[in-house]
Order: structure tokens, then C-alpha cells, then sequence
């Protein structure tokens, strides 16, 4: 299943695409700075393909792959996720592994992409977001998209010997009805 934007394509990720540049994008600390992931020592990869197989055995998770549409390269994920099929909500993780697409808007185009898959072809209610209140090219690439901060988590995360805020957005599906199905 593919999700075409402008710069950039989405495509479920499964284990045969898994790459070596996903297990270095998992193992740099600075790449995983604001994600939980980089607490746990090293990945290989054969516990990231059996990750992606554990992702995709249900429909309560999809991981797709980041790509470019110019060269078809892989430079990051976004997971759409836990999506609830009673209260019809999911949340949003991602990360850009290819440093030199940080900064041009990809991240901001692949929310958008993975918000429109959720309410169009899933009919969810509403996605969120979590993120360190240091990540600030999330933070921007999320309200671009309409997402609004709903909360505020203080000292949620001890991030380079001190405590840091969490931030929490939401974007609500604006053709949702305010009835439940």
C-alpha cells in the first residue's frame, strides 16, 4: 500500500525491506536522542525484521516506510499506531534516519500523508502526538499539519541529566461526525 505526496512516498514497510540503514538509524544516539528506542543497547538486523513482522501481524499498527519519490531511497518510518477500533483514535511516531533530508519539510509531509490515511481510509476520530519539549522539528512539523497542543507533561523525560516537558497534539478529523458508530 502506497501513500504518494509531492517530495516523498509512503509504502507499509515489511521485512524484506528492511535495511541496514534502518539498524544504523537505530543504533545512533543522536538519531534516537528523543525516542525510547535508545535505551536498549544495540539492534540487529534480524530483531528489526522480526519487529516489522510483530507490527504487521495485527491491524492495530502500520509502519510504512519513508521514501523519495525522486530516487525511491529509504530515509525514515512513520508509525501509525495502537489504533483504537473502539474509540477511534491512533497516535504517530517517526523518524527522518537520513540527516540530509532533515530540515526540508519531509517529516511535515509524511504526518500529513499518515493523518489522511487515518481519517480517510481508516475513518478514525483523531491522531495524536507525543514529543520532547527539545524537539522542535517535530513539534513544527506537527502543527504545520494542524495538530494542537492539548497538554503539557512536566519533567516528564530525564533527557541530558535533567528533566524535560512532554508535549501532547492532537489533530481532530474535521468530516468525523460527533456521533459514535
Amino acid at each position: 500500500m502506497k501513500l504518494a505526496g509531492k517530495k516523498i512516498y509512503l509504502d507499509l514497510l515489511t521485512p524484506e525491506k528492511v535495511t541496514m540503514d534502518y539498524v544504523r538509524w537505530m543504533n545512533d544516539r543522536e538519531l534516537t536522542r528523543f525516542m525510547e528506542s535508545r535505551f536498549k543497547d544495540e539492534y540487529s538486523l534480524e530483531e528489526l525484521k522480526t519487529y516489522i513482522r510483530e507490527i504487521n501481524d495485527g491491524r492495530t499498527n502500520f509502519m510504512f516506510g519513508i521514501y523519495l519519490m525522486a530516487d525511491d531511497r529509504y530515509i525514515g518510518n512513520i508509525k501509525l499506531g495502537d489504533v483504537n477500533p473502539y474509540h477511534h483514535h491512533a497516535d504517530i511516531g517517526l523518524i527522518i534516519g537520513d540527516q540530509a533530508s532533515w530540515g526540508k519539510g519531509i517529516g511535515s509531509e509524511a504526518i500529513g500523508l499518515v493523518t489522511r490515511f487515518a481519517f480517510d481510509r481508516l475513518g478514525l476520530n483523531k491522531v495524536v502526538a507525543g514529543m520532547y519539549q527539545s524537539n522542535i522539528g517535530s513539534l513544527k512539523a506537527f502543527t504545520k499539519n494542524g495538530f494542537r497542543q492539548t497538554g503539557v507533561f512536566e519533567k516528564q523525560y530525564c533527557y541530558k541529566g535533567r528533566y524535560e516537558d512532554a508535549y501532547w497534539l492532537e489533530k481532530l478529523n474535521p468530516s468525523a461526525s460527533n456521533g459514535c458508530p
